[in-house]
Protein backbone atom coordinates (compact mmCIF):
# COMPACT_ATOMS: atom_id res chain seq x y z
CA UNK A 1 0.00 0.00 0.00
CA UNK A 2 0.88 3.60 -0.66
CA UNK A 3 -0.17 6.82 1.36
CA UNK A 4 -2.65 7.90 -2.11
CA UNK A 5 -4.04 4.04 -1.66
CA UNK A 6 -4.22 4.48 1.73
CA UNK A 7 -6.14 7.85 1.87
CA UNK A 8 -8.35 6.49 -0.70
CA UNK A 9 -9.44 3.68 1.24
CA UNK A 10 -9.89 5.65 4.90
CA UNK A 11 -12.05 8.09 2.59
CA UNK A 12 -13.73 5.35 0.67
CA UNK A 13 -13.39 6.99 -2.34
CA UNK A 14 -14.37 4.69 -5.31
CA UNK A 15 -11.07 3.95 -7.28
CA UNK A 16 -9.24 0.60 -9.04
CA UNK A 17 -5.78 -0.02 -9.05
CA UNK A 18 -3.71 -1.20 -11.79
CA UNK A 19 -0.08 -2.76 -11.84
CA UNK A 20 2.30 -3.11 -14.62
CA UNK A 21 6.02 -4.49 -14.04
CA UNK A 22 8.15 -1.34 -14.46
CA UNK A 23 10.80 -0.74 -16.87
CA UNK A 24 13.73 1.40 -15.32
CA UNK A 25 14.96 2.24 -19.19
CA UNK A 26 11.59 3.78 -19.91
CA UNK A 27 11.97 7.54 -21.38
CA UNK A 28 8.34 8.23 -19.88
CA UNK A 29 6.67 6.81 -16.88
CA UNK A 30 3.47 7.74 -18.12
CA UNK A 31 3.14 6.84 -21.60
CA UNK A 32 4.91 3.46 -20.34
CA UNK A 33 1.84 3.15 -18.10
CA UNK A 34 -0.78 3.98 -21.06
CA UNK A 35 0.98 1.29 -23.19
CA UNK A 36 1.79 -1.24 -20.52
CA UNK A 37 -2.23 -0.91 -19.32
CA UNK A 38 -3.32 -0.87 -22.99
CA UNK A 39 -5.00 2.84 -22.43
CA UNK A 40 -5.74 5.80 -24.18
CA UNK A 41 -2.95 7.92 -23.62
CA UNK A 42 -5.03 11.02 -23.04
CA UNK A 43 -6.90 9.54 -20.35
CA UNK A 44 -3.27 9.26 -18.17
CA UNK A 45 -2.71 11.61 -16.20
CA UNK A 46 1.17 12.63 -15.23
CA UNK A 47 1.75 14.62 -11.60
CA UNK A 48 4.74 17.46 -11.77
CA UNK A 49 5.71 20.28 -9.09
CA UNK A 50 6.56 23.92 -9.90
CA UNK A 51 7.93 26.09 -7.86
CA UNK A 52 6.35 29.86 -7.91
CA UNK A 53 8.87 33.32 -7.47
CA UNK A 54 8.30 32.76 -3.62
CA UNK A 55 9.12 29.42 -2.91
CA UNK A 56 6.09 27.90 -3.13
CA UNK A 57 5.22 24.25 -4.35
CA UNK A 58 1.75 23.88 -6.73
CA UNK A 59 1.16 20.43 -8.00
CA UNK A 60 -0.05 19.97 -11.53
CA UNK A 61 -1.91 17.10 -13.05
CA UNK A 62 -2.06 17.01 -16.87
CA UNK A 63 -2.43 14.25 -19.67
CA UNK A 64 1.11 12.23 -20.45
CA UNK A 65 0.72 13.17 -23.65
CA UNK A 66 1.25 16.74 -23.39
CA UNK A 67 2.94 19.07 -21.59
CA UNK A 68 2.71 21.70 -18.39
CA UNK A 69 2.10 24.88 -19.82
CA UNK A 70 3.64 26.97 -16.57
CA UNK A 71 2.20 29.98 -17.77
CA UNK A 72 -0.99 29.19 -17.89
CA UNK A 73 0.08 27.43 -14.01
CA UNK A 74 0.73 30.38 -12.88
CA UNK A 75 -1.86 32.63 -13.55
CA UNK A 76 -4.62 29.67 -12.67
CA UNK A 77 -2.67 30.01 -9.13
CA UNK A 78 -2.45 34.02 -8.79
CA UNK A 79 1.56 34.09 -9.00
CA UNK A 80 3.75 35.48 -10.75
CA UNK A 81 5.97 32.77 -12.10
CA UNK A 82 6.89 29.09 -11.75
CA UNK A 83 9.46 27.07 -12.72
CA UNK A 84 10.11 23.57 -12.67
CA UNK A 85 10.75 22.24 -8.82
CA UNK A 86 13.64 20.86 -7.86
CA UNK A 87 13.21 17.29 -8.01
CA UNK A 88 14.91 16.58 -4.56
CA UNK A 89 12.08 19.45 -3.21
CA UNK A 90 9.28 17.62 -5.09
CA UNK A 91 10.33 14.54 -3.26
CA UNK A 92 11.24 15.87 -0.03
CA UNK A 93 7.44 17.63 0.17
CA UNK A 94 5.22 14.81 -1.45
CA UNK A 95 7.23 11.59 -0.14
CA UNK A 96 7.23 10.01 -3.23
CA UNK A 97 9.92 8.92 -5.31
CA UNK A 98 10.30 11.11 -9.23
CA UNK A 99 8.24 8.98 -11.66
CA UNK A 100 5.72 7.78 -8.74
CA UNK A 101 4.62 10.96 -7.39
CA UNK A 102 1.02 10.50 -6.81
CA UNK A 103 -1.49 13.65 -6.28
CA UNK A 104 -2.55 12.13 -3.27
CA UNK A 105 -1.54 11.12 0.19
CA UNK A 106 1.50 13.66 0.09
CA UNK A 107 3.28 14.73 2.90
CA UNK A 108 2.76 18.33 3.12
CA UNK A 109 -0.61 19.72 1.07
CA UNK A 110 -0.24 21.55 -1.38
CA UNK A 111 -1.85 23.46 -3.99
CA UNK A 112 -3.12 21.10 -7.03
CA UNK A 113 -4.77 21.70 -9.81
CA UNK A 114 -5.80 19.86 -12.67
CA UNK A 115 -6.11 19.89 -16.69
CA UNK A 116 -9.22 20.93 -17.74
CA UNK A 117 -9.22 17.74 -20.30
CA UNK A 118 -9.76 15.37 -17.34
CA UNK A 119 -13.26 16.45 -16.81
CA UNK A 120 -14.81 14.89 -19.99
CA UNK A 121 -13.63 11.17 -19.00
CA UNK A 122 -15.38 8.78 -16.41
CA UNK A 123 -12.76 8.22 -15.24
CA UNK A 124 -8.78 9.03 -15.49
CA UNK A 125 -5.29 7.46 -14.37
CA UNK A 126 -2.94 8.84 -12.22
CA UNK A 127 0.08 7.59 -9.75
CA UNK A 128 -0.77 5.48 -6.91
CA UNK A 129 2.25 6.59 -5.23
CA UNK A 130 4.70 3.96 -6.92
CA UNK A 131 6.21 3.43 -10.53
CA UNK A 132 4.62 0.69 -11.89
CA UNK A 133 1.03 1.58 -9.54
CA UNK A 134 -1.93 3.22 -11.47
CA UNK A 135 -5.07 4.00 -9.43
CA UNK A 136 -8.22 4.85 -11.72
CA UNK A 137 -10.72 7.63 -10.67
CA UNK A 138 -13.09 10.18 -11.04
CA UNK A 139 -11.34 13.68 -12.21
CA UNK A 140 -14.17 15.16 -9.36
CA UNK A 141 -12.97 12.27 -6.71
CA UNK A 142 -9.25 13.39 -7.70
CA UNK A 143 -9.98 16.95 -7.35
CA UNK A 144 -11.95 16.34 -4.06
CA UNK A 145 -9.57 14.58 -2.40
CA UNK A 146 -6.74 17.03 -3.27
CA UNK A 147 -8.50 20.13 -2.87
CA UNK A 148 -7.69 20.79 -6.47
CA UNK A 149 -8.79 23.56 -8.89
CA UNK A 150 -9.71 22.52 -12.22
CA UNK A 151 -7.97 24.99 -15.00
CA UNK A 152 -6.73 25.05 -18.38
CA UNK A 153 -2.93 24.55 -17.35
CA UNK A 154 -1.92 21.79 -20.03
CA UNK A 155 -0.09 22.15 -23.24
CA UNK A 156 -1.03 18.95 -26.26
Amino acid sequence: MTPALDLLKKVRAEHRIHSYEHDPKAASYGLEAAEKLGLDPAQVFKTLLASSEKGELLVAVVPVVGSLDLKALAQAAGVKKVEMADPAAAQRSTGYLLGGISPLGQKKRLRTFIDVTAQPFATIFVSAGRRGLEVELAAAALAEHTQAKFAEIGRA
